[in-house]
């Protein structure tokens, strides 16, 4: 794992580590916090959820002392916690992307692969640089420089697509997504066609749930899950609702699978996306 672009899957597996090492000792939070100067239940608490964007060697050192962990075990987890404090690409772009999406950015640029359901707008991997602009420019009185910015940042995300060992990408898109305009017949076609190229790559299967499937459970908000590569990596489910929401418990992840499971039964199937893409383009642009 390199430093900066594994640094939010570091520090979950650090802080999965850290929690399993405690509960082997036999303390609470609360308990190793008391025996700790330096360390409060709640920082221990933030540790152990991999929610401290740098965590200090020194508080790492204690904890595994106090847990009476050493030698090349106590190293191991030493190397991890100086892995999980570099910076990924993302943070020189902390003043466009929310807090709460940081993570995810840092979550898919090392996942093996993810699962996304869109009811509104193109998936962030797959749109064009027209499309984004256009986005962008929803935003009253948004810079041009904010809004080329905003299309660098999109672009250098969808390096995960390409690179050596590309992101496997399932998406399905709502019917809605593809007819709703963004920036003219133009910046919608090109968008379209770009949808049409990319369900042919090996890695990125694209499903379109029409209008004609009726209601469904995720009518509300889109969602994804993401899988990592490492076995000792807990899957993530993602909810663009409530400013973003993170679930990482087992059931959770399994209950969203298996929603994607139940839309992905009701979409078109994947044989016929560039033909129903290809339709709808000729009908609204």
């Amino acid at each position: 794992m390199t430093s900066g672009t594994g640094s939010m899957v570091s520090r979950r597996r650090l802080g999965i580590e850290l929690r399993l090492l405690r509960e082997q000792a036999g303390m609470s939070a609360t308990d190793a916090a008391e025996r700790l100067d330096d360390l409060s239940q709640t920082k221990i608490s933030r540790l152990e959820r991999g929610k401290v964007q740098r965590p200090r060697i020194g508080d790492i050192r204690a904890l595994l002392e106090l847990y009476g962990v050493s030698g090349n075990d106590a190293e191991g987890l030493l190397d991890l916690t100086r892995g999980s404090r570099g910076r990924g690409w993302w943070n020189s772009y902390s003043d466009l992307l929310p807090t709460w999406f940081h993570g995810y950015v840092g979550l898919e640029a090392e996942a093996a692969d993810v699962i996304n359901f869109e009811p509104q707008l193109i998936p962030g991997l797959l749109q064009t640089e027209a499309y984004v602009r256009a986005l962008a420019r929803t935003v009253p009185g948004i810079s041009s420089e904010r809004v080329e910015r905003q299309v660098k940042v999109r672009m250098l995300r969808q390096q995960v697509l390409q690179r050596e060992d590309p992101l496997k990408l399932w998406a399905i898109l709502d019917e809605a997504v593809l007819r709703r305009p963004f920036g003219g017949p133009e910046v919608m076609r090109e968008q379209l066609d770009h949808l049409v190229e990319v369900s042919t790559w090996a890695n990125i299967v694209l499903q379109v749930l029409p209008f004609s499937a009726g209601s469904h459970p995720a009518i509300s908000g889109g969602f994804a899950v993401l899988g990592f590569p490492d076995t000792g990596d807990t899957d993530v489910a993602y909810l663009d609702a409530h400013g973003g929401l993170y679930l990482d418990g087992a059931a959770d992840v399994v209950w969203y699978r298996e929603l994607f499971d139940h839309l992905r039964a009701r979409a078109a199937d994947p044989d016929r996306t560039g033909e129903l893409v290809k339709k709808i383009s000729k009908e609204s642009t």
